[in-house]
């Protein structure tokens, strides 16, 4: 059950990284689509095809004992929802058929939790705290996505409303439920207890989420208020990042030691990345610097990239490598390898571009075509990957 539904997502997140080349490529020479629509249908299959599907097999696969009939038929429910969503975003964006797919994947979802809240079984408090806080936050965000027809319907797509209830949507479901989740499974894969500095982190954790929130709010409801909310949760979340890396700083090393050095690289690439993301959102304790980023397309997609391939992807990429369903072979290494090139260079291109922006340079020479070249090494890892699982025999 595992190899197939993993094999399933990875299909899933490469399908997504085939519609984001396409968008890229769509710079250099367009193709006939609807950018808008492209972009709905990417960003919605690499979460809730890659990502959620991904967490929905590792939290069944680690803390559901008893794997009852229904939770396959709730994934490949939830896999046909994606299926649709795959299929009708990039020809209508959202209309009619989409939205009753994106509906159908928010009450599979909901069936999700209910099982996961009554079946759950761990005796770690540590990860029955984190899971159950990540679907918590998944349930909260869907207030965002219930605001959208009554916020276009009374305002318009171009009102505060509408704007301020997609980004309640994302902030929750990234730094809520996918961020959450991955730590959760980390801790559970290096035996945390309970223990006072766990406490600590977890209710910092919590409540820097929350007040997090205030960053994406002040882009349309421009108050100092919300800069102060957003300043002193960013300080919680520094504060929980430290102590977030006290927890695995003992047990890490007799962890990684078990594995071999590629898992230990992804391991600390997605632990770089997350300590990256709290330093680069220290950044929006200057107001200047927090406006300006918002403002720029290039820096927003490169801090959401940050979190979605940088983080969450390489923590579970990290979860699939120590797992059986992998070959350590060149075929293996060459793909997480082309990965993490390939996000590498695509993030410092954003960067880069962003910066260039702010200071008035302009465009940088053969801009969209670098961006596609280097975006061309992410599909190709996923593919790496997906087929390395495909041809490792099963083991028991």
């Amino acid at each position: 059950m595992l190899k197939n539904l993993t094999l399933i997502c990875l299909i899933n997140f490469l399908i997504a990284a085939l519609m984001g080349l396409a968008m890229r490529y769509n710079f250099i020479n367009p193709i006939g689509v609807n950018y808008r629509f492209l972009t709905h249908a990417h960003s919605h299959i690499a979460m809730l095809g890659w990502v959620y599907l991904m967490l929905f097999t590792f939290i069944i696969h680690y803390f559901i004992p008893d794997k009852r009939p229904i939770y396959n038929r709730l994934f490949w429910l939830t896999e046909f929802s994606v299926i649709g969503m795959m299929v009708s975003f990039p020809i209508q964006g959202y209309a009619l058929i989409s939205i009753s797919f994106s509906t159908l994947h928010i009450f599979c979802s909901y069936y999700f939790v209910y099982l996961i809240f009554k079946n759950l079984k761990t005796k770690s408090i540590v990860t029955n705290n984190l899971i159950r806080a990540s679907l918590l936050f998944m349930l909260i965000s869907t207030i965002g996505v219930w605001c959208l027809g009554p916020a276009v319907s009374m305002l318009g797509q171009a009102s505060t409303f509408y704007q301020i209830a997609i980004q309640f949507f994302l902030h929750f479901q990234f730094n809520g439920w996918f961020l959450i989740a991955v730590v959760a499974l980390f801790f559970h894969l290096l035996n945390i207890k309970n223990s006072n500095l766990f406490q600590k982190f977890f209710k910092l954790l919590i409540i820097s989420t929350i007040l997090t929130f205030a960053l994406p709010v002040y882009w349309f409801l421009p108050y100092k208020v919300l800069l102060w909310i957003n300043g002193f949760g960013v300080i919680l979340q520094s504060v929980a990042l430290f102590q977030f890396l006290k927890l695995i700083k003992p047990e890490l090393p007799s962890i990684l030691k078990q594995h071999s050095t590629l898992t230990i690289h992804i391991f600390n690439f997605a632990i770089f990345c997350f300590s990256l993301k709290i330093g680069v959102q220290l950044l929006s304790l200057i107001p200047k610097i927090s406006k300006v980023a918002f403002q720029h397309h290039n820096i927003v997609i490169g801090f959401i990239h940050l979190t979605m391939l940088g983080v969450i992807t390489g923590f579970l990429f990290s979860y699939i490598l120590r797992t059986q369903l992998v070959s350590q072979n060149k075929v293996l290494s060459f793909g997480i390898y082309s990965f993490i090139l390939g996000f590498i260079l695509t993030e410092t291109l954003l960067i880069v571009q962003g910066s260039s922006f702010y200071f008035g340079s302009g465009l940088i020479p053969n801009y969209y075509l670098l961006l596609f070249i280097a975006s061309c090494l992410l599909p190709l890892g996923i593919l790496c990957i997906a087929y390395n699982i495909y041809q490792t025999p099963r083991k028991v």
